[in-house]
């Protein structure tokens, strides 16, 4: 059967952005992983039988740390990341939005969504 953990509206604050402003204030961000896999379990009851979410928000709130001047890259170095981790996954949906912009008058957020198949 195909599993898919989801980990939503994950908030952080980092240093991710371009531009100087954004590298030195910093700001909220979200993230919303989905990771997939086949078990072959009839019926899972040991972490070691699925993918353990608390190991892959640690590995997001650690690469938070590392500012990045694209969500992209963030986005891609992350999911190598968590494919190493869990080399059994056949999926991953990722998504990061920034939740305020240095760009006066705009409202609403930016965002990047990258999704792979393995």
């Amino acid at each position: 059967m195909l599993i898919t953990l989801h980990l939503e509206k994950l908030q952080f604050f980092a240093h991710h952005g371009l531009y100087e402003e954004e590298k030195k204030l910093g700001n909220e961000f979200e993230l919303n992983i989905s990771a997939s896999f086949f078990s072959t379990e009839p019926v899972i009851t040991e972490i070691d039988q699925t993918i353990n979410y608390a190991v892959i928000y640690e590995l997001a709130k650690a690469e938070m740390l590392e500012p990045r001047e694209l969500l992209e890259t963030f986005l891609s170095q992350l999911a190598e990341k968590i494919k190493s981790r869990f080399p059994e996954l056949v999926k991953l949906k990722m998504s990061l939005y920034k939740l305020q912009m240095p760009i006066t008058s705009f409202q609403g957020r930016i965002g990047v969504e990258i999704e792979k198949e393995y």
